[in-house]
């Protein structure tokens, strides 16, 4: 404006021009209370949301603790001591707004809530704080710490976080004005503000509350997620195609990580061996995410081991199949050793055999040959007929489907000539006419393998200058003793044509039994 004297219409003109800057500055002024008005509903329809949000994510989480108590069991913990301390400090805020909207007769007309003089009376009293003040101020410390409680040390970046959005300015509770002015926290913060001012930062408190209660429980479920997959709880694991290979195969496998957690531990467990169900406690237990089963290997064959374990993920049940199998061979308790040319089996006798292929169970083998019986497992009986030879075919299955079949030979061989004994004692003896008279003649195989039961049935006694004895039995008769009481001292007396029999087999004949000679000592 021109200075000096202002003529009538200067001063006109003057007053219209600061009647035209209050219009402007009182339109300014209402577009800006309606302004932080549209703000605060729209975090209030935010806050809505994100409250939903939290409800939704705490409730999943109570799913899975009482699915799994070991796992998310502490986690939970956390995660009420945080939802408790927000709705508190939540609901303390949503009161005291309700307070303020109260003032005015329409909450929505943001343009009227102009006024500083509802907070400024409750919080403050000069220079200090009132009790509500006060009260304000130790809510928002208490929702601080009581967060930094609950949060490891090793959030820090979370822990930073909380400190920074619930601050109070510094050690002595002040804040630096953009003049370099210290200023009391609560005056700088809520003295002197319009009321929609004033309740729009306290939505935005709101605000600050459900998302720090996200993030903090995101940030506790986000730990969790990674000592799950932390790689110190894995295994490795050999898969196969089957158990055993055999020289010149190419080996096929695949190393596979497994979990040993354990707290992966499955809500139900139905196995069944060969169709026969397994109990927990006597045939498996559960131990670092682990079914670890305790069942004897059994007989010699194939086994298969089939069922599920279920765990209950998000209140229903993930069926997880298993499918198995394993073989069981018999356990050698000798080295094989075998002379090449003394492959034998004899006509007359059971002769025993192992037969067996290795890698191949006992109940997958076939052995065939004539004479030849099955005796349990490995264990055969081979009685041999007609011949001087018999072959004995073995085949099977590999565990790769591949048949394999071996013939061995083996000669036949009558059992040897039997040796004649006199009171167990074969070849030329001495002894008493009396002792010889009570003696019974026998038949033994020496150095035979196979221990024979072999009963004399007849025998011939001769006397030198007397007729030849025919006897029935194994002991001399009344006419044998009469013989040999009328022999001389010294002079030999033969026992020969010895008839003898195996006790279980009598169809078969012996070879000739040899002789026994007896010097009379009297």
């Amino acid at each position: 404006m021109a200075s000096g004297k202002e003529t009538p219409r200067q001063k006109m003109i003057n007053l219209m021009y600061l009647v035209f800057i209050s219009m402007l500055a009182l339109n300014m002024s209402k577009e800006v209370l309606a302004a932080f008005g549209l703000m605060n509903e729209k975090m209030e329809v935010s806050n809505e949301k994100m409250t939903e949000n939290n409800i939704a994510f705490f409730s999943g989480l109570e799913t899975k603790a009482s699915e799994n108590p070991e796992k998310f069991g502490p986690l939970l913990s956390n995660a009420k001591a945080v939802k408790q301390l927000s709705e508190s400090y939540d609901a303390y805020l949503e009161n005291l707004k309700n307070g303020m909207q109260g003032t005015v007769d329409d909450p929505m007309d943001y343009q009227v809530m102009d006024k500083s003089d509802f907070l400024d009376q409750l919080f403050f009293q000069g220079d200090d704080l009132r009790e509500e003040g006060q009260a304000f101020l130790d809510n928002l410390e208490n929702y601080r710490k009581g967060l930094l409680e609950v949060l490891p040390e090793s959030m820090s970046d979370l822990r930073a976080s909380v400190t920074s959005k619930f601050e109070t300015g510094d050690s002595e509770g002040k804040v630096t004005d953009r003049d370099g002015n210290k200023i009391d926290w609560m005056k700088y913060h809520y003295e002197g503000f319009p009321l929609i001012a004033s309740l729009t930062k306290i939505t935005s408190i709101q605000a600050d509350v459900k998302t720090t209660e996200q993030d903090i429980l995101k940030t506790l479920l986000e730990g969790q997620l990674t000592s799950e997959i932390s790689m110190s709880n894995y295994t490795t694991l050999l898969e196969q195609e089957k158990s055993a290979f055999y020289s010149g195969e190419t080996y096929s496998g695949n190393i596979v990580l497994g979990r040993k957690d354990a707290s992966t531990r499955p809500n139900r467990v139905e196995l069944k061996l060969d169709g026969r169900n397994l109990s927990e406690g006597s045939d498996f237990s559960i131990e670092d995410g682990r079914v670890k089963l305790n069942v004897s290997a059994g007989s010699p064959g194939d086994h298969k081991i089939e069922g599920s374990l279920i765990f209950l993920q998000d209140g229903e049940e993930t069926v997880v199949p298993v499918s198995s199998t394993f073989a069981t061979i018999s356990k050698p308790n000798a080295a094989v050793i075998s002379a090449d040319k003394m492959n034998v089996v004899y006509r007359g006798v059971d002769n025993p055999m192992t037969i067996s292929i290795p890698g191949i169970a006992d109940n997958n083998v076939n052995a065939s040959a004539p004479g030849l019986t099955a005796a349990g497992g490995s264990k055969y009986i081979m009685k041999p007929r007609q011949g001087r030879t018999v072959k004995i075919v073995a085949s099977g299955k590999l565990p790769d489907g591949q048949p394999i079949s071996t013939t061995s030979e083996f000669r036949i061989k009558d059992i040897p000539r039997p040796t004649g004994t006199v009171r167990g004692e074969t070849g030329s003896l001495k002894m008493s006419r009396k002792n010889l008279e009570i003696s019974t003649i026998g038949a033994t195989l020496e150095d035979f393998d196979f221990d024979l039961d072999i009963r004399v049935s007849e025998f011939k006694l001769k006397i030198p200058g007397q007729p030849t004895v025919a006897v029935k039995g194994n002991k001399l008769d009344a006419r044998a003793k009469s013989a040999l009481r009328r022999a001389k001292r010294g002079e030999d007396v033969q026992i020969f044509d010895i008839k003898a029999k195996i006790t279980n087999n009598a169809s078969y004949n012996l070879k000739k039994v040899s002789p026994v000679f007896v010097q009379l000592t009297n």
